[in-house]
């Protein structure tokens, strides 16, 4: 199972990628992202899925409940923001994690939560994967991938995931986020960003975070 804290995840990407090797020849990386994850799961498979690995009646029956206490649609969804929603949810795409592995045989496949990246050699490869990684999403566990948040670039332009662009020595903040960081800026905030930046080339962005704040706390 690819069940990686967030800060993990950024602090160990030169461990998961090869990059002197990689950066030999033209390297490319597929980005995907499960449509409407959440919203989408389908309550009867994740039960099957926890089934399969406990036993004991007492605890599928509390699972049960908490499984079944919400739902987007009928027998669907799971509450966004839940500790139990975050296991359930990496229980369930373990599924896909095992079928990348293990039958599409891809060395370079990181994911978090509903986001994904897989790195290969060629661009041809990676365009092959799409077909079968959205049939067996699709047939194994009602899901679809998200049609309009499918990319395949190079490496060498950076791998952005999970807020960051990733490239070989560094990772800087997307300039999304940091508009984002920008607009909602506040004291409460403040330390929750700056941490955000810890994990990234964010100095100057964190100094002007600051002079914001700065400009907005009462005087004396």
């Amino acid at each position: 199972m690819i069940l990686i804290l967030v800060g993990s995840i950024r602090g160990r990407t030169k461990e998961w990628i090869d990059w002197k090797n990689l950066f030999t020849r033209t390297t490319y990386v597929l980005k995907c992202d499960v449509k409407k994850f959440f919203d989408s799961i389908d309550q009867k498979i994740l039960f099957s899925l926890i089934k399969k690995e406990i036993k004991d009646e007492r605890t599928l029956n509390l699972v049960k409940v908490i499984i079944s206490s919400f739902s987007k649609e009928e027998g669907k969804g799971l509450p966004l923001g839940n500790v139990t929603s975050q296991l359930f949810a990496n229980i369930y795409l373990n599924e896909l994690d095992q079928f990348v592995k293990h039958r599409l045989k891809q060395k370079y496949y990181l994911r978090y939560c509903d986001d994904f990246v897989i790195v290969a050699r060629q661009i041809e490869d990676l365009s092959k994967l799409i077909r079968p990684i959205n049939e067996f999403l699709n047939n194994q566990l009602k899901l679809f991938l998200h049609p309009d948040k499918i990319s395949i670039s190079k490496v060498t332009q950076g791998i952005d995931f999970l807020g960051y662009v990733i490239l070989p020595h560094y990772r800087v903040l997307r300039t999304k986020t940091k508009r984002r960081m920008l607009a909602k800026i506040n004291s409460r905030n403040l330390t929750s960003y700056l941490g955000v930046l810890d994990h990234c080339r964010g100095y100057r962005l964190s100094q002007k975070i600051k002079q914001v704040v700065c400009s907005i706390l009462p005087k004396g």
